[in-house]
This record gives structure tokens, sequence and C-alpha cells, in this order.
């Protein structure tokens, strides 16, 4: 369960420093945008400290690596020898990039006897969009993320979010649709000060059934953490569903009541899930 997703810069090293106190599941060491195009090599040759720093408390740390060719493949090598769980990889067009990572990455793993690499692709522009499916069903893939706003860029709009709704959601389709994780909000993150929004924005996108999102700050943590895990309620109301569903199927019946509401497989499905979320 990947609830929350903090990133840090790859050379912000008061952040990197106490990333690991924060709460989230995942770390992201970025080495893309919030890294300036002079510090971008000390970034990546500082991954085999930092990337056991930010996952010292049990995090999985995933590095955002650059796009550009010549720098992607230099810094998804570093982040495998460091030890991170995965990449975010930014700009992702097609499945190509990702078949390219995969042999670059290959060779390094059987050499280190550790385990594949995941993969987060990020979706930046429209016309990724409507590749989202072949990308999800690329190797590796753990899941998807939209780069809102990257998008609302490249369709020459603003990243509100009425014009981020329709292109997360169908990202956040495809990613279900080849049975991959969808991480994010239906709006931007970058507005990190407005709890409230965030807060609403966290729990409608658990109502979609996102799986978690990213954060570049980590008061929002807390809120991402508690807004897709199950709550008590849920749990004891799961946990009721199973044993009423347990029961009727006993007498040799597939739907019932509960509660005056009905009750039949895809609730049951839903039950079971919040329970395995939780491991119970």
């Amino acid at each position: 369960m990947i609830r929350s997703l903090l990133y840090v810069p790859g050379n912000g090293w008061k952040f990197l420093g106490k990333a690991h106190e924060r709460g989230a599941d995942a770390i992201i060491i970025d080495l893309e945008d919030a890294v300036a195009e002079a510090a971008k090599d000390e970034a990546r040759d500082a991954l085999s400290q930092t990337v056991s720093t930010a996952a010292q408390n049990g995090a999985l740390v995933f590095v955002r690596i650059n796009s550009e060719p010549e720098r992607m493949e230099l810094d998804a090598v570093a982040a495998c020898r460091a030890g991170a769980y995965g990449l975010y990889v930014p700009k992702v067009r097609s499945p190509t990039v990702l078949q390219t990572i995969d042999r670059i990455l290959e060779p390094v793993e059987a050499e280190l006897a550790r385990a594949p690499m995941q993969l987060v692709p990020l979706i930046e522009d429209p016309a990724a969009i409507f590749e989202a499916r072949e990308i999800a069903r690329a190797k590796r893939v753990l899941g998807l993320s939209a780069g809102g706003e990257d998008i609302a860029t490249a369709l020459g709009g603003r990243p509100t979010p009425d014009v981020l709704r329709l292109p997360k959601q169908l990202i956040h389709l495809a990613a279900k649709a080849e049975g991959v994780k969808s991480f994010g909000l239906l709006r931007s993150v970058a507005d990190y000060s407005d709890i409230d929004g965030m807060r609403m924005a966290a729990g409608e996108a658990r109502d979609f059934g996102f799986d978690g999102a990213s954060c570049i700050h980590p008061s929002v943590v807390p809120i991402l953490n508690e807004a897709f895990a199950a709550s008590e309620a849920e749990i004891a109301w799961a946990r009721r569903v199973l044993d009423a569903a347990s029961n009727a199927a006993a007498k040799g019946v597939g739907a019932f009541t509960l509660d005056e509401k009905f009750i039949d497989a895809p609730i049951i499905q839903r039950a079971s899930k919040v329970l395995e979320q939780v491991g119970r």
C-alpha cells in the first residue's frame, strides 16, 4: 500500500536528511525539475547516500530521473546501484522509453543480484494520454501518474481542477483497465498550502479509486495517509458484510440485505479489498 509519495529535491540536503521522518510511504528523490541543470550531476552522484538515508524508516524510495537520453541512462543506473525501489519516469509518450530503461537495468540488476526496479511513468502531455493503456502494459510498470502542471501547460490552459479532471480521469481509467496502480489527485498538487482543498481532493481521489498520491510538502503527507487508508468504520463495515455473506452463502443465498441496503457480489468484493488493504 502506497498512500503517500513525498517529492524531495535530489540536491536539497536539508530536506533529504529529514525525509524519512515525514511518515510518507514512499520518497521520490527528484533529479529532474527540482534540480538546476548545473547541479544535476552532483545530485545523481549523491544517490549512493541519499537513497539509503531516505529509506531508513522503511519508506520505499523512487528516483525521478531526467528524460534526456544522455542523462536518463546515467540516472537510472545510479538509482539502481544505490538500491532505489523504483523510478519515476517523466514525459513518457509511449512504451518505447520504458523498454529502453528495462534493457538498461537488466544487466545491472543481474550484476547486483537485486530485485527488478519498478517504474511509474509520468504522463504529461495530451498525446501521451491517448497512449496511457499501452504505457500501462509495459514491463515493470507499477502504476501511472499524471503531470498536471505539464498537461495544463501543453493545453495552453491553467491547472485548475476543472481543466485537469478529465485528463487525470482518463489516465486513471487506463491504469485500472490494465491492473496497475493509479497515483494522483484530480487537481494540481502545487498549492500545498490549501490544506482544506487538499483534504477534499484526497477524499475525492479515494472515492474514484486512486491508490495514493504524491505531494511536494510534508504537511500533506498525513492528509494522504488518512484519506487513502481504510478507517476503522470501513473495516468494521467490511467485516460485517463478509460475515453476512458467509452466512448467506451457507444458506445458498447470493444477494441479501444488510442495514436495509442491498448487498451483492460487487459490494462483497469491495469489502474483501478493504480487509486485504489492511492485512486483516
